[in-house]
């Protein structure tokens, strides 16, 4: 049900994407939570881990998608939810996409199925802000508020959809699903050179290498 990746860092897999706990001084973090339909998915990832819904402290999130934030409004928690600021009023509801590109008109198929979320709970992030143990990276392509998130203490980094695993090595995340497809590679380039190391690289989508992630990050930036 969950792969322990590194101490105190979980995988587990909602319907087709890749969400993660985190435990640490601060508490236990779940960083992104899957499609409308995982709410249960990820009570059992938590108890799997050995915790209860009510030990989360925060949630984050790396973007504004069906797949990443689905059951956010339905999961039996008042915690906070960080994402990045871009993102935030999506997530709320003050904004709604514009139906013009595939990555907007697919936001705005998915948001009833998805619910907002009371403007209370929603935490918006700048990049450099830190939360718990992880500091926010704003890295916009694939959605304006696109953000990674990096746990120095754990080695490890949370990087949404900015890339994808693809035979065992990053790749940037597809043209037809993100709004930018420059953009996203600028911010592979920019956060290659400014990260910190890490080992653990947890991508939504593919399997996540537990080794030589900042590594492998710096590779991908030279081949684009």
């Amino acid at each position: 049900m969950v792969t322990e990746l590194r101490d105190g860092v979980w995988w587990f897999e909602p319907m087709g994407v890749n969400a993660y706990l985190v435990a640490d001084d601060e508490g236990l973090t779940l960083v992104d939570a899957g499609t409308p339909f995982d709410g249960g998915t990820v009570v059992e990832a938590i108890e799997a881990a050995g915790f209860d819904i009510a030990d989360l402290e925060r949630i984050l999130i790396t973007h504004y998608d069906f797949d990443h934030v689905g059951p956010l409004s339905t999961l039996a928690v008042d915690t906070p939810v960080y994402i990045g600021q871009a993102d935030a009023p999506l997530l709320t509801g003050a904004e709604r996409p514009s139906p013009y590109g595939i990555k907007r008109l697919t936001q705005l198929v998915s948001g009833p199925f998805v619910g907002d979320l009371p403007e209370r709970r929603v935490r918006p992030l700048e990049d450099g802000d830190t939360v718990g143990g992880f500091t926010a990276h704003h890295a916009p392509g694939h959605t304006p508020g696109h953000t990674v998130y990096v746990h120095e203490e754990r080695s490890a980094a949370f990087l949404g959809d900015l890339v994808i695993e693809r035979d065992g090595e990053l790749a940037p995340a597809p043209w037809f699903i993100s709004r930018d497809r420059d953009r996203l590679e600028e911010s592979i380039a920019d956060l290659a050179a400014r990260l910190p190391d890490f080992e653990v690289a947890a991508m939504g989508h593919g399997t996540p290498f537990r080794t030589g992630g900042s590594e492998r990050l710096r590779a991908l930036a030279e081949r684009y």
